[in-house]
Order: structure tokens, then C-alpha cells, then sequence
């Protein structure tokens, strides 16, 4: 089972990590926090303090365009929200 599915990148999400030094990524809906907490240690050397996990449910969009309306559906996911120690850091354009 494959924890972590990828890191998630926004301006809200930079910010958490400059300033409070926290990471988020989107995880597995099966994954619970002690098994996240080992996959980032592991994944990234450092060392975990905290983790904080969000579920958000699926939605539904409909878009009125020329040929007629249009619904679209994005699955549900998991998120977590992943404070490391002070003095750690996550690099993630290292491998660019």
C-alpha cells in the first residue's frame, strides 16, 4: 500500500511550511496517523512531531457551456497535515 500520494503545493500550504513549519500531502484514504508519521520519516529523514489528517468528501460541478451542461465529479481524498521538528526541512525542487 503506497501511504503517500503526493505533496501539496499552494501558496496557503508554502506559507504553513515557512512559518510553522508544517507540510501537507494528500495520503491514502486507509493510512492512519502512525503509519504517515513512518512513511515521511522514512521517505525524507526527518522527524515527525505532529500529524493531523482531513477527509473531504466527494463534489460535484456543473458547468453551462455552449453544447449544452456539462457535470463533472472529483473523488474523495485524504489530507495531512505533517509538523516536523525545528531544524528539519523538506526540499521537494531538490530532484528537479
Amino acid at each position: 500500500m503506497d501511504i503517500l500520494i503526493k505533496p501539496i503545493l499552494t501558496e496557503k500550504a508554502t506559507d504553513e511550511s515557512e512559518l510553522r513549519n508544517s507540510y501537507t500531502f494528500i495520503v491514502s484514504k486507509d493510512a492512519n496517523k502512525i503509519q504517515i508519521k513512518k512513511a515521511i520519516e522514512e521517505s525524507y529523514g526527518v522527524s515527525v512531531l505532529k500529524v493531523r489528517t482531513m477527509i473531504y468528501g466527494a463534489k460535484s460541478f456543473t458547468k453551462y457551456t455552449k453544447r449544452g451542461v456539462q457535470s463533472s465529479k472529483i473523488g474523495p481524498y485524504k489530507k495531512a497535515l505533517v509538523k516536523i521538528s525545528e531544524g528539519d526541512r523538506i526540499d521537494f525542487f531538490a530532484n528537479l
